[in-house]
């Protein structure tokens, strides 16, 4: 178990990480792997006093995090932070032309771990972004996507992160279902598709 008696653990992201959270509620954690997270660590320690935050904002790409990282994670004083980020630096460049490069993405998402790094003493969980493979479309993303997988990989082992593959997880999870069981919109995890994350989360972290 890496999470001590009263510690903080914040997750951050778009979407994902949002999974419909009720903004008017700063303890809300939406419906997604966060939530699942949160709920089976807690039921698992309830000795631990932990308290989990849920900061994921829907649309979100890594210059957002930037622009709200004072507020939305250093002042929040987190003893660890989870960060999915990426589908939509990848996906606005197919639906608004709205070009996020690699190189881009990780001066942000540089800019946000050094600020953590500098600010806090916390531990750091870094999630690979990911999409699913079941429309032809989707499958131009790749070449997008996978230097900014790449990137999160590279920034995980420098900053010495734990790193959560989920890209490879539903990769191999499609052998056993069809992609549109995991995801139906191809980015948007279905109820199995963020349970299977949130195992994948608690395994990478220890608890």
């Amino acid at each position: 178990m890496r999470f001590f008696p009263g510690q903080r653990i914040l997750f951050q992201g778009d979407s994902i990480t949002d999974a419909g959270r009720d903004r008017a509620n700063p303890a809300g954690m939406g419906t997604g792997y966060a939530m699942m997270c949160a709920a089976w660590i807690s039921a698992s320690y309830p000795e631990h006093n932990l308290t989990f935050i849920n900061r994921g904002i829907s649309g979100n790409r890594s210059a957002d995090l930037v622009d709200r990282w004072q507020e939305d994670c250093i002042d929040l004083a987190p003893d660890w932070i989870s960060i999915l980020i990426g589908i939509n630096d990848t996906g606005r460049y197919f639906s608004r032309n709205e070009k996020t490069t690699a190189e881009a993405f990780e001066q942000n998402y540089r800019k946000v771990l050094e600020h953590v790094k500098s600010e806090l003493s916390c531990g750091l969980i870094i999630c690979e972004p990911f999409v699913l493979p079941h429309s032809e479309d989707r499958l131009k993303w790749r070449d997008d996507l996978d230097p900014k997988i790449r990137v999160a990989r590279k920034l995980a082992i420098e900053f010495g992160g734990i790193y959560v593959p989920f890209d490879g997880l539903f990769a191999a999870a499609c052998t056993k279902r069809e992609a549109s069981f995991w995801a139906p919109d191809t980015v948007h995890p279905s109820d199995a598709g963020h349970a299977l994350m949130a195992q994948a989360w608690i395994e990478a972290v220890g608890c």
